[in-house]
């Protein structure tokens, strides 16, 4: 265990004080809530009484009264303690010693008290009665405001906000409105789906052949069975067996992984919701995404219209249907529909796309839409009509043999939806997937397996079905406006974290001078922290070793920055 900073000690000191005055840090009994801060604003009532908790986040403590914040989970609260009010008797130690002594910002609180106005119009509770929750080991990184208007302990540093997300979430209070939005946009779907009668359903996650995606999979063992599984890459062919089974519309917001790189759009594990609805085709289902993104920005937003980065982005419907071929030509000047698989290679190459001799005829126009055509496409826009190598498990298109009746829609450079007219004919699947096997052997390892059940589930019969999967993690960024994954998952994946070293308050001073500016001469950061020659040097010298800085010399001298 790492040892423990001065705050952290001398909050173990009053932890124990607290027991030495026969005070539980962390009561197992229930305490009674009636209402929550929020409430307490909107249904103010003078000289109620109401029974709340939360974490005590302020105090100005004034002798023997004490004005105090606590947040509760729908906001803060100004609470009022009186030494009189809440020690009735000669006994003075529960306000004296417990609450001016022992507390801390961060610790719960559970309150009982009167509702009043202040002197100056604040909505307030008058404490009559106060009990410890849970004492706090760790203090909250509170950002403090000096006289000069400086802010400082501000707790922003992505890495650590994804990290802690529990302390994001209390310090950070906007954070939470991003998370509540996401359950507002799933029950929006929800509710749109359900009052068409489809059906809710779970498929499997761990899988013995990964399908229904071009993707890279992560693998495990199962030692029972001692077969190798799968996480999901997507659930489709589950979803489609169902189909089979003579259900008329089901959907599943699916858990999925893919064994792949990491940015602020891609996450290892994230959510998508893939519908499925029997005779059905690839148009109505354009038509049922326009109604649902129009109703699910409603519900949201309360408008179809919202701000996404410098963009306004309105997701009313109709929205534009652009041939993939079209698109490719309009933005690169290119028609590459009749070209093979070498041609291609050479265009992508010629256009400055890095390429290799494992991809294929459908990875080589992926790569050539993705880089010269996806980012021009910010208003929603139906990318239509894929090549057949693109799409092994689509109908082939009704008047051009060589594609396919699929879409992806298109949301501020980025897909958001992928929808077909499902293949049901099972010999056409069965050629379809052994051509997958081909770029297999090939190496391209995000080829499709062989999935020979569900081929025979085709052989029983799939009516004509439409599908369409829509990434929910995507469809939150620009439901909240947010340019990274990271941003709309409680806990993104992260690297390995580092064992922290314990930073001296000499180490935290330079830190937060540095924060400010970094690069900087280090006569200048010297004057400036103020300290010793001692301490300077001790300090300076741990920050270096441990590559929280960097001493650096050029013409003009020594400088110090933070370390990358």
């Amino acid at each position: 265990m790492a040892a423990l900073s001065e705050q952290e000690q001398v909050r173990r000191e009053k932890l124990n004080a607290l027991r030495a005055l026969g005070i539980n840090p962390y009561p197992a009994e229930l305490f009674p809530i009636d209402t929550h801060s929020e409430n307490i604003k909107s249904e103010f009532k003078e000289g109620k009484t109401v029974t709340l908790a939360g974490r005590l986040m302020s105090r100005r403590i004034q002798g023997k009264a004490s004005f105090a914040e606590v947040q509760d989970s729908h906001g803060r609260i100004q609470v009022y303690f009186n030494r009189d009010e809440i020690c009735l008797g000669e006994d003075k130690t529960l306000y004296n010693e417990v609450y001016k002594k022992l507390l801390d910002i961060g610790d719960i609180i559970g309150i009982k008290g009167d509702l009043f106005t202040t002197q100056v119009g604040e909505k307030t509770v008058k404490v009559k009665s106060f009990r410890l929750l849970n004492k706090t080991l760790r203090p909250l990184p509170l950002p403090k405001t000096d006289a000069d208007g400086n802010v400082y302990d501000e707790f922003n540093d992505p890495e650590l906000r994804y990290r802690q997300r529990y302390v994001d979430l209390i310090v950070n209070p906007k954070v939470k409105d991003t998370f509540v939005k996401r359950t507002k946009i799933t029950n929006s779907i929800r509710h749109f789906f359900n009052e068409k009668n489809w059906l809710e359903v779970e498929t499997p996650i761990l899988q013995p052949i990964p399908g229904g995606a071009a993707a890279r999979p992560f693998l495990t063992h199962h030692n029972a069975l001692n077969i190798p599984l799968y996480l999901r890459i997507a659930n489709e062919l589950y979803l489609k067996r169902l189909i089979v089974g003579g259900f008329d519309g089901v959907y599943e917001f699916a858990k999925d992984f893919r064994n792949e790189g990491m940015d602020r759009t891609h996450n290892p594990e994230f959510t998508v919701m893939e519908l499925y609805v029997a005779y059905k085709d690839y148009f109505w289902m354009m038509e049922m995404t326009e109604s649902l993104l129009e109703k699910v920005a409603q519900d949201t937003h309360g408008s179809t219209a919202l701000p996404v980065g410098e963009h306004t982005i309105d997701f009313k419907a109709p929205y534009p249907r652009v041939p993939l071929f079209e698109a490719i030509h309009t933005h690169t000047g290119i028609d590459v529909s009749e070209m093979d698989e070498n041609q291609l290679r050479a265009t992508a190459k010629s256009l400055g796309i890095e390429v290799n001799d494992t991809m294929g005829e459908g990875k080589l126009i992926d790569e050539i839409f993705g880089e010269k055509c996806e980012h021009h496409y910010i208003q929603p826009t139906f990318i239509t009509d894929y090549p057949k190598s693109m799409s092994p498990l689509t109908k082939e298109h009704r008047s051009n043999p060589k594609l396919t009746e699929r879409f992806e829609l298109m949301v501020n450079g980025k897909e958001l939806a992928n929808a077909y007219s499902e293949l049901n004919d099972p010999l056409d699947q069965r050629e379809r997937f052994e051509a997958q096997l081909t770029l297999s052997e090939k190496g391209d390892d995000e080829a499709m397996f062989i999935d020979q059940d569900f081929l025979r589930a085709l052989e029983y019969g799939m009516p004509p079905t439409s599908g369409i999967g829509i990434g929910i993690d995507r469809l939150v960024m620009l439901m909240t406006n947010n340019s990274s994954i990271q941003e709309v998952l409680f806990f993104p994946q992260m690297k390995p974290e580092h064992k922290a070293v314990p930073l001296s308050e000499e180490e935290k001073l330079i830190l937060d001078l540095l924060k400010k500016e970094s690069p900087v001469a280090l006569a200048q950061l010297k004057e400036l922290a103020g300290l010793s020659n001692k301490k300077w040097d001790k300090a300076l010298k741990s920050l270096t070793q441990n590559k929280w800085a960097k001493v650096s010399k050029n013409d003009q001298g020594l400088w110090v920055e933070t370390a990358s």
